[in-house]
């Protein structure tokens, strides 16, 4: 009885943080949360540097990730859960995340890379390339994965943990390792 009590209040504490946290993104230009969204409080979403974030209704993105526009675009789906710790960065062309995708924590997805063909000149000055990130509908991908510029992930895929994915990945497939190859078809 106290058990049930005590996760009621909890899951109505939850609410409230999440009304507040919509309310408090929305406030920004650019920044579009929908209201059945759940937000942990310590998570960091910035477009300081321009670019748009957009999170669908019933997504949940827990504590510590970082979703960071850097003049690019964010979208994430409906039903998707964003992990601990995962860092989404969403320069030149951006990230595209559809429905029920599921992200472990550790993640990074980065669709960006800096120029470096004159050694002559500080990487930090010789500008970036981007082609961009998608991960389609139903994809899960494990803790500690990197998933790098140019990648698309097909629907129904799963990426073992751990791995490096620097490559497309065909739909209702399983990939793993550093780089990502195919493991099986699903």
């Amino acid at each position: 009885m106290v058990r049930n009590i005590v996760f009621l209040l909890i899951s109505k504490i939850k609410k409230v943080v999440h009304t507040y946290r919509v309310n408090m993104y929305n406030l920004r230009e650019g920044i579009q949360i929908q209201k059945k969204a759940f937000l942990d409080k310590s998570i960091n979403i910035s477009n300081i540097r321009g670019g748009t974030v957009e999170i669908d209704s019933y997504t949940e993105v827990l504590f510590g990730v970082c979703l960071m526009a850097y003049g690019g675009k964010i979208k994430i789906g409906k039903y998707c859960s964003i992990n601990p710790y995962t860092i989404i960065y969403g320069h030149g062309q951006g990230v595209t995340i559809g429905d029920n995708v599921l992200i472990a924590g550790h993640c990074m997805i980065i669709p960006a890379n800096h120029e470096f063909k004159n050694k002559n000149i500080p990487i930090n000055q010789q500008g970036m390339k981007s082609k961009g990130i998608i991960i389609e509908n139903n994809v899960w991908i494990g803790a500690g994965c990197v998933i790098l510029d140019g990648v698309h992930i097909g629907q129904g895929s799963v990426i073992a943990a751990g791995s490096i994915v620097n490559k497309s990945v065909d739909c209702f497939s399983m990939y793993g390792g550093v780089p990502a190859r195919l493991i099986k078809r699903i």
